[in-house]
C-alpha cells in the first residue's frame, strides 16, 4: 500500500512545490515507485518536471469531472520510477469548477485508492490555502509534510495548520499523522533561522526533521530547465539535501524494500 504524503502549508513562498518535486524525484532515485499529484491550479509542479500544455493529456481536472479515470491522468517522467498527475487547470472557468468539486472532501481519496496500488509513495503538492484542494489532499493523505521557510509568518502558518489538522481528524481523516516539519531555504548562523528553529523546537520538537534544505541556486535553476535537481545537478547541495531527506523519511519505514539498480543508472553513489 502506498504511503501518501500531503506537502502543505497555508503560506506561499516556503518551498512546497520545490519540496514535492525534489522529494518525489529523490524517492524515485532511492528505488521507490513514486507518484506526484499536483493539486495547485497554478501547475508549477508540472513545469518543474518539464511538462507543458502541449505535453499534458488528461489531468486531475478531468479525473475530478469523471471525464477519464485517474489512471489515464498519470504521466511518465524522465525518472523510471516517478510518475506525475498534472492539475491541468488552463482557465479561470476550470479553476472555479475544480475548486467547487473539491468541496467533496473524499473525492481524491476515492479516486486515488485504486490508482495508488502500484506505488510505494504518493506525494500531493498542495496550494497555499487550507480550504478546497488542500482539504481534499489532507482527507486522502496518511501524513502531512510541512515545509517551513525561516520567518515569523511561516511560524504562524504552522500553528494554523496544526489547528486545522485537529479539525480534519475530527471530521474526515482521523488517522492522519505528521510526516515532519522541514526547514527550507536554510541559512546557518542567521538570526532569523536561529529564532525559527528555537520557536519550532519549543512547540513541535518531536516533529522537526533532522534534514534541512539549504538555500540553493541549483534548485531554482533546475525548475527553469524543467528538471528535478537530481537530474539537473545531482551533486549540488540542494539535490543532496533532498536525497538525504528521502533517506531520513524512508528510514522510518525500513520495512519498505528498495528496488535495486536505480542509483547506478544515474551514476550516483549509494
Amino acid at each position: 500500500m502506498a504511503h501518501t504524503i500531503a506537502v502543505a502549508l497555508p503560506k506561499g513562498g516556503v518551498g512546497k512545490t520545490t519540496t514535492a518535486v525534489n522529494l518525489a524525484a529523490s524517492f524515485a532515485v532511492e528505488g521507490q515507485r513514486t507518484l506526484l499529484v499536483d493539486l495547485d491550479p497554478i501547475g508549477s509542479a508540472g513545469a518543474s518536471l518539464g511538462f507543458t500544455a502541449s505535453t499534458v493529456g488528461a489531468g486531475l481536472y478531468e479525473a475530478f469531472n469523471f471525464v477519464t479515470n485517474f489512471g489515464a491522468a498519470i504521466h511518465h517522467t524522465e525518472l523510471p520510477l516517478l510518475d506525475f498527475v498534472p492539475c491541468n487547470v488552463t482557465s479561470l472557468q476550470r479553476e472555479d469548477r475544480i475548486l467547487r468539486l473539491a468541496d467533496n472532501r473524499t473525492l481524491l481519496r476515492n479516486l486515488l485508492r485504486p490508482a495508488a496500488q502500484p506505488y510505494d509513495c504518493v506525494l500531493l503538492d498542495c496550494p497555499p490555502a487550507l480550504r478546497g484542494l488542500t482539504t481534499t489532499a489532507l482527507a486522502a493523505a496518511d501524513a502531512i509534510l510541512l515545509p517551513v521557510r525561516p520567518g515569523l509568518f511561516s511560524l504562524d502558518a504552522v500553528d494554523k495548520l496544526f489547528t486545522y489538522l485537529d479539525w480534519m481528524r475530527e471530521v474526515t481523516n482521523r488517522p492522519i499523522g505528521v510526516e515532519g516539519i522541514l526547514i527550507t531555504m536554510h541559512e546557518p548562523r542567521t538570526r532569523v533561522s536561529d529564532i525559527t528553529l528555537r520557536e519550532l523546537a519549543a512547540k513541535y520538537r518531536h516533529h522537526l526533521l533532522t534534514t534541512m534544505i539549504p538555500r540553493s541556486t541549483a534548485l531554482g535553476e533546475a525548475s527553469f530547465y524543467g528538471k528535478p535537481a537530481v537530474l539537473y545537478e545531482a551533486r549540488s547541495q540542494g539535490a543532496d539535501a533532498y536525497r538525504t531527506l528521502a533517506r531520513e523519511l524512508l528510514s522510518r519505514r525500513a520495512e519498505i524494500p528498495l528496488h535495486a539498480g536505480i542509483l547506478e543508472r544515474f551514476g550516483t553513489e549509494g
